[in-house]
């Protein structure tokens, strides 16, 4: 069956409600023989009289007054697609999928989302904690539209930006032997056990590697998921944490913990917002790019 085309439709409302064809053709500013034209379509393609003729012109059947109803319906309905289009266009509405590392969701995208989104109210942010490495292939995987991560290499073909900087310190117990401290080398850590994160993260590998290259390993007492929990595992005793200073600092006075600065160049990190192609984003993404390279 044929389809209603909306200038059809259009046509035909201004008809049955001018009563002539020929000012319904004056008010569209087309010509009279076109608009005809198209009631006759119309009629044919569903089959049943629209419009009946009177001494003053015409007038709609009950069909055509049940088909004026819809078509208004109709004719409205397409007029908010395009008012709603137009806000996403513009970036008045739109959805964002962001992944983060957790060292970024714990440090600073709350105030900084908080302040985007008292800005643009209609914006819609999905928010995925990641390990930076699974932030960079979502990324470029295309599952997320915009990434934050520590700078770690990873070989994704992805546009970056900076972001922030952030410094990992070392937590001990209060009590502990290097609480007394105000800096020390890494290496002169690994005597001690260690509360970890998960090995796909960026502070696990970097602790790694930088124990790798005295030829020593970490030695790992526990493994936990979180800053939070790394915090009460140090807390009872269970060994040393390297976690971001900010993130140390808000669980330290709670906790009786100790943070002593680690003199090592890796313990300065920088954090990168990573997107496919800026240029290729919806605008409401490349808006929160621009407000988080702005925080």
């Amino acid at each position: 069956m044929p389809t209603l085309d909306p200038l059809s439709l259009r046509l035909f409302v201004s008809v049955a409600e001018a009563g002539t064809i020929a000012a319904a053709a004056e008010r569209e500013h087309i010509a009279a023989a076109a608009v005809s034209k198209r009631i006759s379509e119309i009629e044919a393609t569903l089959g049943v009289a629209l419009l009946r003729r009177t001494n003053k012109g015409v007038a709609p059947t009950a069909a055509g007054e049940r088909l004026v109803v819809l078509a208004h319906r109709a004719l409205h309905e397409l007029d908010d697609i395009a008012v709603q289009m137009r806000d996403y266009a513009s970036g008045v509405s739109g959805l964002i999928r962001l992944a983060a590392n957790v060292s970024s969701v714990v440090q600073f995208l709350p105030r900084e989302i908080q302040a985007f989104a008292a800005q643009h109210p209609r914006i819609q942010i999905q928010l995925e904690e990641k390990a930076s490495a699974g932030v960079v292939k979502a990324v470029a995987d295309n599952a997320v539209d915009i990434g934050i991560f520590t700078s770690v290499p990873h070989g994704y073909e992805v546009q970056t930006f900076p972001y922030h900087r952030d410094f990992l310190t070392l937590v001990v117990p209060g009590g502990h032997t290097l609480a007394q401290k105000q800096a020390v080398a890494f290496a002169d850590t690994l005597d001690f056990e260690y509360v970890g994160l998960p090995p796909d993260t960026a502070i696990s590998q970097q602790l790694t590697r930088a124990a790798h290259a005295h030829a020593r390993p970490v030695n790992l007492r526990i493994q936990v998921t979180s800053y939070d929990a790394q915090c009460l595992m140090i807390a009872a005793g269970l060994g040393l944490g390297v976690m971001p200073h900010a993130v140390a600092q808000q669980q330290a006075a709670n906790l009786g913990l100790a943070t002593v600065a680690l003199t090592d160049a890796w313990a300065e990190r920088e954090l990168l917002i990573a997107v496919r192609s800026l240029e290729a984003l919806p605008v409401a993404c490349r808006m929160l790019v621009a407000h988080l390279r702005g925080a």
